[in-house]
């Protein structure tokens, strides 16, 4: 007989059968064999669109005899932009500029070529769209050593972010702390990138000093957790995309 692993045995155990997704007034409320599902602050978990409820409630049927929080980062995104984002939307609306600010798709490798090379394939086409698209027009700089970015930028990229609902808003900032870089995080946002093209986006420095030196297992392990983060946020922006 397998023995429990300690941090299984802290976990709450499993108390329903079924999750669900119904509709409640202008939203899709989760439900555990009938009965609604509270936030950490005892609000029911409502979210926008029956797409979205339907991944949520697929976090709960997906446990097994314990719920495990950590495998469930829809279900934390949407307890969040219930329970925090309305008394903070606008610190995390400057957070976002501040992210646009020291954007990582704007620091450009002096050397070697090949990596130059890389950066200025995936990253450029994304920092031109958003100039067009949002005008969120960042200049590029050589090096690690930020560079003042135009205000005018900087505001458009709080003021798209302020514009976002709750949820949307709650996914930009952890989109961008994914990825260090706020185009990126409006890129998927926006259906712009897929997710994991953004994930990979965000790692050609990474993936580049990998080729040379390699990965240990750790390391690995650690870049594969953010992976399947980076691929939540793509479904939660789907999902909000729905109607």
């Amino acid at each position: 007989m397998t023995a429990t692993p300690p941090r299984q045995q802290t976990l709450p155990k499993r108390f329903y059968k079924t999750a669900s997704a119904a509709l409640s007034g202008d939203g899709w409320r989760i439900e555990l064999d009938g009965r609604p599902v509270k936030t950490p602050a005892k609000t029911d978990i409502t979210v926008p669109t029956e797409v979205l409820a339907g991944l949520l409630a697929a976090e709960w049927n997906g446990q097994g005899e314990r719920i495990d929080p950590s495998t469930m980062p829809l279900t934390r995104l949407a307890n969040v932009a219930i329970d925090r984002t309305p008394a903070t939307r606008k610190a995390m609306a400057e957070e976002i500029a501040k992210y646009a600010e020291t954007d990582l798709v704007c620091h450009l490798a002096e050397s070697p070529a090949g990596l130059r090379e890389r950066q200025d394939a995936g990253w450029k086409p994304l920092r031109e769209w958003a100039g067009r698209a949002l005008d969120i027009v960042l200049v590029p700089v050589e090096g690690i050593i930020a560079s003042p970015q135009p205000e005018t930028s900087l505001k458009a990229a709080y003021d798209h972010a302020l514009a976002l609902d709750d949820f949307g808003l709650t996914g930009l900032v952890w989109a961008c702390g994914l990825f260090g870089s706020a185009v990126l995080a409006f890129a998927v946002f926006h259906g712009k990138t897929d997710a994991s093209s953004a994930f990979d986006l965000s790692r050609i420095d990474e993936d580049w000093q990998i080729e040379q030196w390699g990965e240990d297992d750790e390391a690995a392990a650690a870049t594969a957790a953010r992976k399947r983060d980076a691929e939540a946020i793509g479904r939660f922006f789907a999902a909000l995309r729905t109607s």
